[in-house]
């Protein structure tokens, strides 16, 4: 691994030891003006897999974004291990920053076990390598936005996304409310499956509550709308790499009462249905005043 982005990430995601239980992870600045949900979502999912035993893996996690994280503070993670059954474990995770909680999650892992197999088809797209990758904004481009955003998109993340329907930010039309986003590490980690799963994890709030905004031709980069994580749930299916080229298909069905809902599939360069996800968020339009939710 020399590259020093996604070194960084591995580090943030491997979290500090503070007691058995007990965890304490930091924060990386990409821009946005409170915490990432990806990265506490892959930092809760750190903190639960070092309680369990190596061979029992996650196989789903549910979780529910209650508070704005601060950028500038750490986040100590509490885990309670609920449940050790002979095939399945249950973890709580409770994320909680100035002394309140920010966040909590259930995960449930289990041993490795042969069964039924089946799953969907793997949609029909171009494949990553016959894609562009994601064209930087320019220097004058980025002048005309406001410094949060600026940020956030001047940053060289430690992942490469290549979309298979482009659009643009800066003057969206509306579409159905369908997206495919190949995505992979810029750089080879290690093998353990646990760092791929939180990988992913962090990964997996790219793009999905953006998708419930396509038909209504309305831009994260514009400011016509405020956004806000509320839950978000995932499942894994089968072994992946997160440094391999991953297909995220994404298809939002319904949008109602300032939510929006998102689903997500994963899919190996192969074909492989690796993981599912499914998000709810909040999407109010920025001239509809409301008091804090």
């Amino acid at each position: 691994m020399t590259n020093p982005v996604v070194a960084e990430l591995v580090e943030l995601l491997g979290l500090e030891r503070l007691e058995d239980n007990l965890f304490r992870g930091q924060s990386r600045d990409i821009g946005t003006r409170n915490v990432f949900g990806g990265q506490v979502l892959g930092q809760a999912l750190s903190a639960a897999q070092q309680t369990v035993e190596a061979h029992r893996g996650a196989h789903s996690l549910h979780a529910y974004f209650l508070r704005a994280g601060d950028i500038g503070a750490p986040i100590v993670y509490s885990v309670e291990r609920t449940r050790d059954g002979r095939s399945f474990s249950t973890r709580r995770v409770i994320a909680i920053q100035h002394g309140e909680q920010i966040f909590n999650c259930t995960v449930s892992f289990q041993i490795d076990e042969t069964g039924l197999d089946h799953q969907s088809a793997m949609p029909a797209v171009a494949a990553a390598d016959a894609l562009p990758s994601r064209k930087s904004l320019s220097a004058e481009e980025l002048e005309k936005l406001p410094p949060k955003l600026q940020r956030w998109l001047g940053n060289h993340g430690p992942f490469e996304l290549r979309f298979v329907e482009p659009r643009d930010e800066f003057d969206p039309g509306k579409r159905e409310p369908l997206q495919h986003v190949w995505f992979r590490l810029v750089d080879r980690i290690g093998d353990a499956p646990a760092l791929h799963r939180a990988m992913l994890a962090y990964a997996s709030d790219f793009n999905l509550i953006g998708t419930a905004m396509l038909p209504h031709g309305i831009s994260w980069l514009t400011g016509q709308a405020q956004l806000a994580s509320l839950d978000h749930a995932m499942w894994f299916h089968r072994p992946f790499r997160a440094d391999e080229w991953l297909l995220y298909a994404l298809d939002s069905p319904t949008a109602q009462g300032a939510r929006g809902l998102a689903r997500g599939q994963v899919f190996s360069a192969d074909g492989r249905l690796v993981a599912s996800t499914a998000q709810e968020g909040m999407i109010r339009l920025a001239h509809v005043s409301r008091r804090s939710s």
